[in-house]
C-alpha cells in the first residue's frame, strides 16, 4: 500500500466550492484519491455527499476550484473529452437506475453502445462476463421489474463494470436493503474492486457498510471535510461531530442543518 500511496492521485478536488444562489453546498473542498483506494465519504443526509459525485463526473460544475481526473480538469472538458473520462468511470446509483423498458442485457449493453465502438459479439461477451461476476447470469433476459432490490443492485454493479473503469462511484449502495443483503453487497463491492484493481469512492451514511468497505474515510460536515483517515481513526475519534455520527447518538453538535442534495440532472 505504501508504494501505491506514493503514486500520483487518480482524482483530485482542489479548493472546490459549490453554490446555488445564496446556498453554499460545498465550501472549499480539498481531496486526493489514490489508485486502488476504497474511499468512503460519510456525512448527514442532504449534506452534499452525492453532489460530490456529480462534480466528479462533470454533471455539475464547481462555482470555484478544480476537479481533476489524473491530469485533466474535468470542469473544463468538452463533451467528447468528458465522455472519454466517463468511459473510465463506473457509476452505481442509489436505487440502481436501471431503465425499466430495457432488459438486463440491454441495460448493460447501453454504455458500450454509446461510448465505445465495440461490435455486437464483443458486447455480448462482456455482458456475460460481468453478469457472471455478480452471479446474475441467469437473469440476462429478465426485465428490472422482475428483480428484487438486491438483484437490481448487483445488476447496477455489473453495468458499472462493463467499460473496465479505473474509477467506480457508489451512491448509497446499501440504501433500501435489509442488513443481510446489505452485507452481501458490501462484500461484493470489496471483491470486485480488488479483482478489477479499480479505485472506488463510496458515499454512505450507513456506518456498518462504511467500516466494512473503506480503506480510508472522510467526513463531510457543513460543506467541509472535518476528518480524513483510516477507519480505525474514526472509531476512536475525539472530534465530537465525528463521534456523534459514528455512534448514532442524538445528543451532540449535529442538528438539523437544512442542507439539501441536488438532483441528478444536467
Amino acid at each position: 500500500m505504501d508504494g501505491e500511496m506514493n503514486q500520483s492521485p487518480l482524482l483530485s478536488l482542489e479548493h472546490v466550492k459549490l453554490r446555488f444562489g445564496e446556498q453554499t453546498v460545498l465550501d472549499g473542498i480539498h481531496l486526493q484519491v489514490q489508485p486502488q483506494e476504497r474511499l468512503v465519504i460519510m456525512g448527514q443526509s442532504g449534506g452534499g455527499k452525492s453532489t460530490l459525485l456529480r462534480l466528479i463526473i462533470g454533471i455539475l460544475t464547481p462555482s470555484e476550484g478544480r476537479v481533476r481526473f489524473r491530469d485533466q480538469e474535468v470542469n473544463r472538458l468538452g463533451r467528447r473529452q468528458l465522455n472519454v473520462i466517463r468511459a473510465k468511470t463506473g457509476m452505481v446509483y442509489q436505487y440502481s437506475a436501471l431503465i425499466s423498458s430495457l432488459s438486463v442485457r440491454d441495460n448493460l449493453a447501453l454504455p458500450m453502445e454509446e461510448l465505445t465502438r465495440m461490435g455486437a459479439k464483443e458486447i455480448e461477451r462482456v455482458i456475460d462476463e460481468k453478469l457472471e461476476l455478480v452471479q446474475m447470469g441467469h437473469v440476462k433476459d429478465q426485465m428490472p421489474s422482475e428483480l428484487s432490490g438486491g438483484m437490481k443492485k448487483r445488476i447496477g454493479l455489473a453495468r458499472a463494470l462493463v467499460l473496465e473503469p479505473e474509477l467506480i462511484l457508489f451512491d448509497e449502495p446499501s440504501a433500501g436493503l435489509d442488513p443481510v443483503t446489505s452485507s452481501v453487497i458490501d462484500e461484493l463491492i470489496i471483491s470486485l474492486t480488488e479483482h478489477t484493481r479499480a479505485t472506488s469512492v463510496i458515499v454512505t451514511h450507513e456506518m456498518n457498510s462504511a467500516f466494512r468497505i473503506g480503506t480510508r474515510m472522510v467526513m463531510l460536515y457543513e460543506g467541509k471535510f472535518i476528518a480524513d483517515g483510516p477507519p480505525q481513526d474514526f472509531r476512536q475519534s475525539q472530534n465530537p461531530v465525528v463521534a456523534q455520527f459514528v455512534e448514532g447518538r442524538t445528543n451532540g453538535p449535529i442538528g438539523e442543518s437544512g442542507k439539501w442534495e441536488v438532483g441528478m440532472r444536467k
